[in-house]
Parts: C-alpha cells; sequence; structure tokens
C-alpha cells in the first residue's frame, strides 16, 4: 500500500506530468482562463487517463505483447484514446452542454493530448502491473488538474491585477506558467 502512495506522490506532485513533464500544455494554456472550463477539462482528462490506461494496459499485455505486435503500440493507443474522447464528447455534449461549449476545441484535442499519451507510455515503459497503471494513470490525471484548476485560479487574478499591455493574455500566461513550474520543482526529491 505504502508504494502506491509513493507512486501517486510522485506522480501528482514530483513529477507532474505539466509542470515537471511539459506534456499537454496546449489545453494547459488554452482552457485555464475561466476556473469552470479549467475543472470541466480536468474532470474529461481524469476520465480519459484513467480509462485510457486501464485499456492501453490491457491492449499491451493482451494483444500486442501476445501476438508480437509492439511495434503498432502508438497507432494502437492513439486508438483506444480517441474511442475514449469521443464517448467522453458525446456525453458532454449530451449531458452538459454548457461545459461542452466551454471547452470548444478542448475537448476534441485531448485525443492528441501528449500529457494522456505520454502517460500510458511511461506505464509502459516502467512496466507497471495492472494496479500500478491504474495508480499512475489516475495520479498523473489529478495531478494535471490540480495544476490546471490552481493555474487558472492564478490567472482569474492577473485579470485584476495592472499588467503592461505587451504581456498581456498569453505572454502573462506563459511567464506564470514558468513561475508556476518553477515552484513544482521544490517538490524534487521528496520521494
Amino acid at each position: 500500500m505504502g508504494d502506491y502512495l509513493v507512486l501517486a506522490i510522485s506522480c501528482i506532485l514530483v513529477n507532474n506530468i505539466l509542470l515537471a513533464q511539459y506534456l499537454g500544455n496546449c489545453p494547459f494554456l488554452g482552457t485555464s482562463k475561466k476556473m469552470e472550463t479549467a475543472i470541466g477539462m480536468a474532470m474529461a482528462v481524469v476520465f480519459v487517463l484513467v480509462l485510457a490506461g486501464v485499456f492501453t494496459w490491457i491492449t499491451e499485455a493482451y494483444v500486442l505483447k501476445k501476438f508480437g505486435l509492439e511495434y503498432l503500440r502508438t497507432i494502437a493507443f492513439i486508438l483506444v484514446i480517441a474511442a475514449l474522447v469521443q464517448f467522453v464528447e458525446m456525453f458532454l455534449k449530451k449531458s452538459i452542454p454548457a461545459l461542452y461549449a466551454g471547452l470548444g476545441i478542448f475537448l476534441p484535442l485531448i485525443t492528441t493530448n501528449c500529457a494522456v499519451l505520454g502517460v500510458v507510455l511511461i506505464n509502459v515503459n516502467e512496466e507497471y502491473n495492472f494496479m500500478q497503471a491504474l495508480v499512475s494513470s489516475f495520479a498523473y490525471a489529478v495531478g494535471f488538474g490540480l495544476a490546471l484548476i490552481l493555474f487558472a485560479g492564478i490567472r482569474e487574478k492577473i485579470l485584476l491585477a495592472r499588467v503592461p499591455r505587451p504581456l498581456l493574455d498569453t505572454s502573462i500566461g506563459l511567464i506564470t506558467a514558468g513561475m508556476f513550474s518553477l515552484a513544482f520543482f521544490a517538490f524534487k526529491g521528496m520521494v
């Protein structure tokens, strides 16, 4: 049990997929202007990433390795992720249309979100068993959501501040993301 806790803390804080491994920065910057959108994107990523971790582990163990098709790993994983994102998109469109509209183009972009593909490839490369892959996927997704929601809060506060005109919008967002990333490096050496 302790090993899973260490793995989870490592994935959430120390090796945060956004701020330490720099994967998934497009939705990080694109959906962090409003808190509601950031929370919706974080929940969508948690859902997709956990299911992607489970289904890609099963695909790797029972299809790719069994038939010697490991060279098709990237294509197979992208297909699994794309199918899951389509499911989430259909669910949000029917159930929560306001969130669906708020996420806009970033929802289908989860398919090409390198954070999702990166996590499932990390699970394979680290040779995690099923439970480790599940914990890792969930923890990386929680780390993604934590960073996204904290960053959305900071960006909402920046809107109230006097920022020089050349630094408005994306420029101040990138500078803030860099400083935010440096703050997360304080967790290095924790586990």
